[in-house]
């Protein structure tokens, strides 16, 4: 490796081009003078979309995507397949051209900042090019960490189960390059690529009876119905008003779960199988009857091992065979490694602060870092928490919103950024104001708020002391 070649002075290095390093640098060059130098692993910007399988699509609507100065898609609803009558979802193709173009159009030309993409950081202000070995310091005031929560996805990562020579075992994308037609497809995941997968072979022809589904857990899904900007505003506001009422009255996190799901709120595949999973994905009615013709679905643990003819798991095996195609999706997913404080002398740490909606929070962390002096105060306003995975993260992350949305709310510039900005969902709804049911959301959502924040502590509290008196878990592990 080569020595160090050059140092730069910048008022920010930031790790990582995807999502939670563009969000916040375009946030910095619209809120402050700064100077940001981005280095990136990848080729090119938009983080783990630059490895995505070809058929994903976004979980939320594209307009609450992506880069607050720069707009995603056009603001159209999807006239056909499972989105049909719902604002459009950006695929994968379409999101790298977007971060490509907010990279090449919007932050390179304002000369404020340096974009060095194929590059590996090696820690304290120093990284070296993975093509020409040339190594490179940034003397930066800031050094803000959008890698701390990067997870894996399947078509980075191996298989965390052994494969047998001989066995068929492709990622999500590699079904979408098979050059002859398999017998059988078994899923091999619980998680929202499991699921694009199987949805994909649907909508491809294939038989529900040709696919098997291995899942180690059941998840909870959030209704696409009540995610929705522009015209469908309303009921984005009503699912909003039906959370909040919910976590108000209920008595047990189970309660709480079967009062959303009662209102369609929250989805699950299998209407007999107790979810313990909730990672906050977004499906539609539609994505969810086409999954329940999927009848050979295994719950026997995770998958260890693949062999020619029988797949070893936790709790069982069952039959395979050479004529089968085996899809791995069992990747880790989202990170959670030990929370710290998102904002410290010299280091921002990206992490999760409110529920949902990644854009919207991770531009946040740059307003906040812009026009905000103290670290104290900006950490008052951004409590990291760790990415939800069981339905009590889910109430912690909801209650944390609630408490910093008025937090937000005392401070002009940040009032006035989520006020207007496209990436929150709740902007337009002033102008909906007339509206009978943006009226009926408003008035339970002003009734029942505070009494959520207490009845969610509480619910909280007692999952986290155990078995309830009836010797029921509130929330399964």
């Amino acid at each position: 490796m080569s020595g160090v070649a050059e140092t730069l002075e910048s008022d920010y290095l930031v790790i990582g081009a995807g999502a939670a390093g563009m969000a916040f640098t375009d946030a910095l060059l619209t809120h402050s003078d700064a100077t940001v130098t981005i280095v990136d692993r990848r080729h090119a910007p938009g983080g783990h979309w630059v490895d995505a399988y070809p058929y994903v699509r976004l979980h939320q609507p594209s307009a609450f995507y992506g880069v607050d100065s720069v707009p995603l898609g056009r603001d159209a609803r999807d006239t056909e397949g499972t989105n049909a009558g719902y604002y459009e979802l950006a695929g994968a193709d379409e999101i790298r051209a977007y971060y490509a173009a907010v990279m090449h159009r919007r932050f390179l030309p304002t000369g404020r900042v340096r974009y060095f993409p194929h590059s590996e950081y090696v820690g304290d202000g120093r990284f070296v090019s993975r093509l020409a070995g040339v190594s490179r310091r940034v003397r930066a005031r800031k050094v803000v960490d959008a890698k701390y929560l990067e997870g894996e996805i399947p078509a980075t990562s191996p298989p965390p189960f052994e494969v047998a020579d001989g066995v068929r075992c492709v990622t999500a994308g590699g079904i979408a390059r098979l050059s002859e037609r398999p017998e059988r497809f078994v899923v091999i995941g619980a998680g929202k690529t499991a699921l694009d997968a199987c949805v994909w072979l649907l909508e491809q022809g294939v038989p529900a009876s040709a696919i098997r589904w291995i899942k180690a857990r059941e998840a909870w899904w959030v209704n696409r119905r009540f995610q929705q900007p522009h015209a469908l505003l309303p009921d984005f506001y009503r699912g909003a008003a039906m959370q909040i009422e919910a976590m108000a009255r209920a008595t047990s996190v189970r309660e709480l779960f079967e009062r959303l799901e009662a209102q369609e709120y929250f989805l699950r595949i299998d209407p007999g199988i107790a979810p313990t999973m909730f990672r906050g994905a977004v499906v539609s009615e539609a994505e969810v009857r086409l999954l329940r013709g999927i009848e050979d679905v295994v719950r026997l643990g995770h998958v260890r091992r693949i062999e020619r003819g029988e797949i070893v798991l936790d709790e069982g095996r069952v039959a395979t065979s050479d004529r089968t195609v085996h899809v791995h999706c069992a990747a880790r997913g989202l990170a959670r490694p030990p929370l710290r404080p998102i904002f410290e002398p010299g280091r921002v740490t990206v992490q999760p602060f409110q529920w949902g909606f990644v854009s919207f929070q991770f531009t946040l962390l740059g307003v906040v870092e812009a026009t905000i002096e103290s670290d104290a105060e900006k950490n008052r306003l951004c409590p990291a928490m760790a990415y939800w995975d069981v339905d009590t993260d889910y109430l912690s992350a909801f209650r944390a919103t609630l408490v910093n949305q008025q937090a937000w709310a005392a401070h002009p510039a940040l009032a006035s950024w989520t006020r207007s900005t496209r990436l929150n969902p709740l902007t337009g709804v002033e102008l909906l104001r007339d509206d009978p049911a943006v009226a009926e959301a408003r008035d339970r959502i002003r009734r029942f708020a505070a009494d959520a924040v207490t009845n969610l502590t509480r619910l909280v509290a007692a999952s986290a002391a155990g078995p309830n008196p009836a010797g029921e878990a509130t929330s399964p592990a």
